[in-house]
């Protein structure tokens, strides 16, 4: 039996029914559709034809994120309240607004470890930015879309990276491939429970009609955070033994002409494009030309460790243990984009000299009889320094890797000399191409007959991957773009999509509004350097924001990023709770000295005491020697408390209390032993046995999921 096009896409409306016994779950526009029915309290899964009686209609949904199991209970994730942020070759793109848990258990349990998961897990859906579509794959570029089986349902279309809940949906998946309903009985497949699975994007979408010039398009900007290695700054760098790096995000910009679904109407196009060549006239058929960028952390072992400093404590292993899970990530990117241009921004002097100098000794391993070239300038000895392969033996030997000095060539806001880097670029993305798709006439898939392919990449990192990759991604996008309208002939030779300043400032902001939201995700703030991208300039009134978002990053990598981290990992199946009940141990409890806790608190009274002292107005009869020597008191018990948290940072520190970083681990030991050896509070600091006695919490229980 051939699927139907309705069993191959998600359903758009469903009621939820619920009982004492089961949730079930109808499509009201599909009522010859299967009902999924999960049973109370096992969560097992089942389908029923037609609908279930004795059941109330609770509510209806926008769709069904997941199922989640934690500590006490199993959660069904609905998505409650979706907003549509415009169409893409016709298919509407939705953001997540609002979500709700439905306990499985018909009396809830509580317990605080329950209360805190569901609360972390709450946050991160409020704030994660998320979209999705009923008939549309956004994890997909427009050229994997092209190359992708339509006559499969759209979850496993979708891009494993990008396929944000796909750890949630993993009760649906197995029942779907028969791998069992929940009980562990396994059966045959059960396509009836395709359209309940709705693959989830994390990330950035806009879409916008507009124009350049006299040409009508509809301009979309997509950013798509993988899944894997995901978390916050400071505490996931690098590469893990998978062959995943962090802040890994690979951004498409694409630009649709004579799109039905807009007012602005066609373009025929001046010269045209044929079969990838300017000359012809595709007449008024729809056209897609996409773009895709890639960023990602330097793809070897290394860390920054949080010790209240400003700067963290860098930390880098030896290149050579890295190789192997290297060789996996580019054997990934190669495989999926082809050629990777490796462009490295981060600065070669101080601390981030020792990462570009990791970077390089890893390329030069992977690929075959380096050749290294540097070229200086009046600014810098080391402009830019390239490695790559002298010959084409391997498929590593499709690594360019291109050091770009940053830092020295834009000081002094001097922002237009990345365009040096533009141009040592420009030759391997002329001949990387882009990707043009042309609308098959008469296809009712909407599917697109490819006339030219994105054969290389740009793989763009910084040390955050953000505020200069920023800078450079929206370079090459416009850079891009242009090409890409002068070889349709909406633009003359000569002449940018620049020269049209409402569009100018369209994109600007677009690709500001992308840098932000990459930000916010990894770091917790806003982008650096956004005054530029929005203007083009950098202004005082940007380098204060700056200044301020600064501020914000450390106190939030310090003492607010832990739990944010919790909250990814546990959302996506990188550590599983303790199911057992009878465990009275609390994962989230502070397990530091009590004496250690104080510290901050007893700072903070002798800060007040001290400030009301000073401000407390004397009677000119009262002697006022007493109040000096009481604040002096406690001008010393507050400037002891001070140093001793500045000096033992790390005990101070909001880890995360789930999957604990190691060098984490370690470092907090080595603080607490020095803090034994404390004269003056050592003897009062009880001994500690086992890293499971810390507040780092108890790791045992952190279980890694692998998808």
């Amino acid at each position: 039996m051939i699927p139907t096009m309705r069993s191959l896409v998600p359903f758009r409306d469903i009621n939820v029914h619920a009982s004492s016994s089961y949730y079930a779950f109808t499509s009201p526009s599909s009522p010859s559709a299967q009902t999924l029915v999960i049973e109370r309290p096992s969560g097992d899964l089942r389908l029923n034809d037609g609908a279930l009686l004795g059941a109330k209609r609770v509510s209806s949904i926008a769709g069904i994120l997941g199922i989640i199991k934690l500590r006490l209970d199993k959660y069904v994730i609905v998505i409650t309240k979706a907003q549509p942020m415009g169409r893409l070759k016709g298919h509407m793109v939705y953001k997540v607004i609002a979500t709700e848990f439905l306990p499985l258990r018909e009396r809830a349990l509580h317990d605080p470890d329950e209360d805190t998961y569901l609360s972390l897990l709450k946050i991160l859906l409020k704030t994660g930015p998320m979209y999705f579509s009923y008939s549309f794959d956004i994890t997909n570029s427009f050229q994997r879309q092209a190359q992708s089986n339509p006559a499969q349902p759209l979850w496993r279309r979708a891009d494993d990276r990008f396929f944000w809940n796909k750890f949630v949906q993993s009760d649906l998946i197995d029942f779907s491939n028969g791998a069992g309903s929940g009980s562990g009985l396994r059966g045959g497949p059960q396509a009836g429970a395709d359209p309940f699975i709705l693959p989830v994007m994390f990330g950035m979408l806009r879409i916008t009609q507009t124009r350049v010039k006299a040409t009508p398009l509809t301009f979309t900007l997509i950013t798509r955070r993988s899944r894997h290695r995901a978390g916050t700054r400071y505490l996931t760098r690098g590469i893990d033994d998978q062959g995943h790096v962090a802040n890994f995000n690979e951004t498409e910009q694409i630009v649709i002409l004579n799109d039905e679904t807009g007012d602005l109407g066609g373009f025929a196009g001046g010269g045209g494009m044929q079969n990838g060549k300017v000359g012809g006239n595709e007449g008024y058929d729809t056209q897609v030309m996409s773009y895709v960028q890639t960023r990602g952390s330097v793809p070897v072992y290394w860390a920054e460790v949080n010790t209240l400093k400003y700067v963290p404590n860098l930390q880098i292993r030896g290149v050579e243990t890295a190789v192997e899970a290297a060789r996996q990530h580019f054997n990934e990117q190669i495989g999926l984009y082809g050629d990777n241009y490796l462009v490295n921004l981060v600065n070669q002097q101080g601390r981030e000299d020792r990462i570009k100098k990791a970077y390089e000794q890893m390329v030069r391993i992977l690929v075959s009889s380096p050749d290294e070239a540097t070229q200086a300038d009046y600014v810098t000895e080391e402009k830019i320094h390239v490695v790559e392969a002298s010959q084409k033996n391997q498929s590593f030997d499709r690594l360019h890797y291109v050091y770009f000095d940053f830092h020295n060539e834009t000081k002094g806001l001097k922002w237009h000399r990345a365009q040096l880097l533009l141009d040592q670029l420009k030759q391997g993305l002329t001949q990387g191409q882009y990707f043009r798709g042309v609308d098959i006439p008469a296809d009712a898939q909407g599917r697109l007959e490819e006339r030219t392919r994105q054969t290389a990449v740009v793989r763009t990192n910084c040390m955050d991957c953000l505020d200069r990759t920023n800078v450079v991604q929206t370079m090459l996008g416009r850079w891009t773009l242009t090409r890409q309208l002068t070889d349709v002939g909406a633009l003359k030779p000569g002449e940018s999509a620049d020269d049209d300043k409402s569009f100018q400032d369209l994109f600007r902001n677009v690709w500001a509004d992308n840098a932000d939201v990459v930000s916010k995700s990894y770091s917790g703030t806003g982008a650096l350097k956004t005054d530029f991208t929005r203007t083009g300039e950098r202004t005082r009134a940007g380098m204060a924001q700056d200044l301020n978002n600064s501020i914000t990053r450390y106190v939030k990598n310090n003492f607010g990023d832990g739990p944010r981290q919790d909250a990814f990992d546990l959302f996506l199946g990188a550590y599983l709770p303790s199911t057992s009940i009878t465990d009275g141990s609390l994962v989230f409890k502070d397990r530091r000295p009590i004496l250690i806790q104080a510290i901050p608190y007893l700072f903070a009274a002798s800060f007040f005491l001290v400030m009301v002292t000073s401000l407390t107005r004397s009677q000119a009869e009262t002697t006022i020697w007493p109040l000096r020597v009481f604040a002096l008191l406690w001008m010393v018990i507050g400037s002891w408390c001070g140093h001793f948290i500045w000096t033992h940072g790390m005990l101070y520190v909001n880890w995360p209390k789930l999957n604990t970083p190691r060098w984490a681990q370690e470092g907090y030991q080595e603080t607490m032993g020095s803090v034994m050896k404390d004269k003056m509070i050592g003897s009062f600091v009880p001994r500690e046995h086992g890293a499971s006695n810390v507040r780092l919490g108890h790791l045992e229980e952190g279980k890694k999921r692998i998808q």
